[in-house]
C-alpha cells in the first residue's frame, strides 16, 4: 500500500470514527463499582487494555501515526505521563506547544478511539532528568525535600496544579471527555520517606480539580502497598511477566479487599543504561501472563507500548552507590511492541493475536512499517573548543567567581557543562600530583593550561588522578551533567560538590564558566563568526565543536539514523534540533534516531560536539536506515588517560 493511499485512508478512519469515546446516551461518566469489582463507563461495566505513551518523546507529527498503531492492536487506551519540567523548564515560563502540546494529544487519541489516563506524578520517574521535577525546584530551594510534606515542595506543587489542571478538567470522561483515570503519585511505596500526610495533600489537591469526572488511583509493586496505597483511591499493581499473577493479586486484595484488578505497569521490555547490554525481553512470557490476566477479567496497561526517545538533555540516571551511577541511554526503545520509529515488531503481532482473544477486533488495520532512509556521509568543518576564548564569549552564559566550587542548580542552570578554573599554587610540586575531586558530578573533562589530560567519573568512582604540573599555571575541570538521577528522588546536584585538591592541598578561588547549550541560536551564531584565531586552545582541548551540512533532493523525507561509529561521546544537533547524547564507545546504543520532522527538502545542517575525543583526519559523519542498539561494549570506555 503506497504512502498515500494508506494516508488517505487514515483521513477517513478518522472521520468515520470521530467522537465515539466521546459519546454518551445520558451522562459521562467513570467510575468504580467496587462490590463487582469492575469499572463502569457510562454506568455500563468496563475493561480495558492500555499502553503508555510518552507524548514528550516523540513529535506531534507522528503522534497520530503511533497512537493508529495502539489502536489496531486492539488497545482501548492511551496511557501517559504529564512531565512538569516539560511545561515549566523555567519558574513561570509555560510552554503547550509543540511536542508540549498535551491538550491536542489528547484530542488526536480520543479521534483515534482511545479513552485517556493521565499521570501527573507530579513525580514520574520514567528514566527522566529528575525524574519530570524541573532543576529550578533545587536552585530555589537547595533544602527541598522532593515527595514529602515538605512546605516548600507542597506550595510548589499546588502552584503547577493550578495551571496544569483546569487544561485538564475539560477532558476528564464526567465532562464528556475521554480521560477516564487520572493518577496520585507514582510507586510511592517504593520510596523511604513513607509520608502519609504528603499522600494526603495530594490526593485532596487531585480531588479538588477531578472531583467525580475521572477514577483517581495509585500504583505499586505488589509487596509496597503499605506505603503507597491511599485510602478511598483506587490502588492499582505494576509488575511483568510472572508464572503466577494470582499471587500478587492476593496480596492487593489484603489492602483492598474488592474493586476491580489492574496492572498499571505491565513491562513488555525494560530500560537500559549506558554500559550495559539492551533490554531484551522475551514476549512468550510477557503473552502468557497477558492471557492469565485477562482471563481473570482484569485491566492492563503496558510500560511502555511505544517507547521513543529522550531528546536533548532529558535523559535521566539510577544510582545504586559509589561507582554504580548509571545514565539512561538517549533512545527509550524499551523493547516495546512498538519501535523508537512507532513501528510495529514481531513482539507487537505475537501481543495483538492476545488481545483479540478477548477483546472485539477494532477493524482498523495495521499502518506498515514507514520506510526509512540512508543519506551519504558528511564531512564536517571543525570550529574549534568549548575551551577556547572566542567560545567562551559567545557561548559562555555567565562567569562566576567563588572560593569553593558550587553546583549547576546554585548557578541556575539545567545542561550541559560548567567550566571550574583555578590557578595553580606557584609552591606545588611540578613533578607528579595527586588531583582529587570530592563529589563530581558526573564527569570532568581535565586539562591543565587548555591542554586535555584525562577523564575523571562517577560511572566508575573515578575521582583522583595523577597529573604532572611543569610549569603549568591553571586547573581546567570542564564537568558534564549526565542526567539526574530519577528513581527515588535524592536531590542529585551536579557540579562539584567538594574540595578539590592538588597534592593534599586544596585548590581554592574558581572561576566557573557555564555552557548550557540548550540555545542553539547562540551555537549557530557562534558557528557563523568563528574566526579561529584561538588555534592551540582548540587543538589540544577537549569539547570540540563540528558542523556540515547535507542534501536532501526531493519528497517524500523519511526518518534516518546518524551512525557515530569513529567518535566517542557528545551531542549531536540536526537543524537546531537536539538529537541527544551519544556514546558509542560505552554502548550499546550507537545510532540516535532522526525523525522525519526535522528534516526538509534542500540544504540540512548537523552539529556535533565530541567530548573527548581527538578527530584524526577528516571529520565524516555517516546516516543509516536501520538502528543500531545492540553495539558491543567494550571494556576500557570511561577513562582516558592522555
Amino acid at each position: 500500500m503506497s504512502q498515500l493511499i494508506y494516508t488517505l485512508l487514515l483521513l477517513l478512519l478518522v472521520v468515520a470514527t470521530f467522537g465515539k469515546t466521546r459519546a454518551c446516551n445520558e451522562t459521562c461518566s467513570f467510575t468504580v463499582d467496587y462490590e463487582h469489582d469492575t469499572f463502569l463507563l457510562d454506568g455500563k461495566p468496563f475493561r480495558f487494555v492500555s499502553g503508555s505513551f510518552h507524548y514528550f518523546r516523540a513529535l506531534p507529527g507522528s503522534w497520530r501515526h503511533i497512537l493508529r498503531s495502539m489502536r489496531a492492536a486492539g488497545l482501548n487506551v492511551v496511557m501517559t505521563y504529564i512531565e512538569w519540567s516539560t511545561h515549566e523548564p523555567k519558574e513561570g515560563i509555560y510552554n503547550w506547544d509543540g511536542i508540549a502540546n498535551l491538550e491536542q494529544f489528547i484530542r488526536i487519541a480520543e479521534e483515534e478511539n482511545l479513552y485517556v489516563i493521565l499521570r501527573p506524578g507530579p513525580y514520574i520517574c520514567a528514566e527522566r532528568d529528575m525524574g519530570g521535577f524541573p532543576y529550578w525546584l533545587l536552585t530555589k530551594y537547595p533544602n527541598m525535600k522532593l515527595r514529602t510534606s515538605d512546605a516548600d515542595y507542597l506550595r510548589e506543587v499546588e502552584k503547577w496544579y493550578g495551571v496544569l489542571m483546569p487544561r485538564i478538567k475539560k477532558h476528564l470522561r464526567g465532562q464528556g471527555g475521554p480521560v477516564i483515570m487520572v493518577s496520585i503519585e507514582n510507586e510511592y511505596g517504593s520510596f523511604s520517606a513513607c509520608d502519609h500526610r504528603y499522600l494526603s495533600f495530594l490526593k485532596n489537591l487531585t480531588e479538588s480539580y477531578v472531583q467525580n469526572d475521572a477514577v483517581l488511583f495509585t500504583n505499586d509493586g505488589p509487596e509496597l502497598l503499605k506505603c503507597g496505597r491511599i485510602p478511598g483511591v483506587l490502588a492499582t499493581l505494576d509488575f511483568g511477566a510472572v508464572d503466577n499473577p494470582d499471587l500478587y493479586w492476593q496480596m492487593l486484595r489484603k489492602y483492598q479487599p474488592r474493586g476491580p484488578l489492574m496492572n498499571a505497569e505491565y513491562y513488555p521490555g525494560w530500560l537500559t543504561h549506558w554500559t550495559e547490554p539492551m533490554a531484551r525481553v522475551p514476549v512468550g512470557p510477557v503473552a502468557d501472563t497477558l492471557r492469565t490476566m485477562l482471563s481473570s477479567g482484569a485491566s492492563v496497561n503496558f510500560y511502555m507500548f511505544f517507547g521513543g526517545t529522550n531528546f536533548g538533555f532529558t535523559a535521566g540516571a539510577n544510582d545504586g552507590g559509589p561507582g554504580k551511577f548509571q545514565a539512561d541511554i538517549t533512545s527509550y526503545d524499551y523493547d516495546a511492541p512498538l519501535d523508537e520509529a512507532g513501528d510495529p515488531t514481531s513482539k507487537y503481532y505475537t501481543l495483538r493475536s492476545v488481545i483479540l482473544e478477548y477483546f472485539s477486533d477494532p477493524d482498523v488495520p495495521v499502518p506498515p512499517r514507514l520506510p526509512k532512509m540512508s543519506l551519504p556521509s558528511v564531512k564536517l568543518n571543525r570550529y574549534g573548543s568549548l575551551m577556547s576564548n572566542e567560545a567562551r564569549q559567545a557561548l559562555g552564559y555567565y562567569t562566576v567567581f567563588s572560593e569553593r566550587t558550587v553546583s549547576f542548580e546554585a548557578l541556575n542552570q539545567h545542561s550541559g557543562f560548567v567550566l571550574y578554573e583555578a590557578t595553580i599554587p606557584s609552591d606545588s610540586n611540578r613533578n607528579a600530583l595527586l588531583l582529587k575531586v570530592q563529589g563530581l558530578r558526573d564527569r570532568a573533562y581535565v586539562h591543565i593550561d587548555n591542554k586535555f589530560i584525562g577523564v575523571l567519573s562517577r560511572d566508575t568512582a573515578t575521582d583522583s588522578m595523577s597529573v604532572k604540573l611543569g610549569q603549568s599555571k591553571r586547573l581546567q575541570l570542564l564537568v558534564e551533567n549526565q542526567g539526574r538521577i530519577n528513581y527515588n528522588i535524592a536531590n542529585d546536584f551536579k557540579g562539584i560538590l567538594g574540595f578539590v585538591t592538588l597534592g593534599g592541598n586544596e585548590i581554592l578561588n574558581w572561576t566557573m564558566t557555564g555552557f548550557p547549550l540548550d540555545e542553539y541560536s547562540l551555537l549557530q551564531n557562534y558557528v557563523d563568526r568563528y574566526s579561529g584565531y584561538d588555534v592551540e586552545t582548540s587543538r589540544n582541548a577537549a569539547a570540540r565543536i563540528f558542523q556540515g551540512t547535507f542534501v536532501i533532493h526531493s519528497q517524500p523525507i523519511h526518518d534516518t539514523y546518524v551512525d557515530p561509529t569513529g567518535w566517542e561521546k557528545g551531542l549531536i544537533f540536526i537543524n537546531g534540533f537536539n538529537l541527544g547524547r551519544y556514546w558509542p564507545v560505552a554502548g550499546p546504543q550507537v545510532t540516535l534516531y532522526v525523525p522525519r520532522h526535522i528534516l526538509r527538502e534542500g540544504i540540512n545542517t548537523i552539529l556535533v560536539i565530541e567530548y573527548q575525543q581527538e578527530i584524526q583526519g577528516d571529520a565524516i559523519i555517516a546516516f543509516t536506515d536501520q538502528p543500531k542498539l545492540d553495539g558491543l561494549l567494550p571494556f576500557n570506555n570511561f577513562l582516558i588517560q592522555k
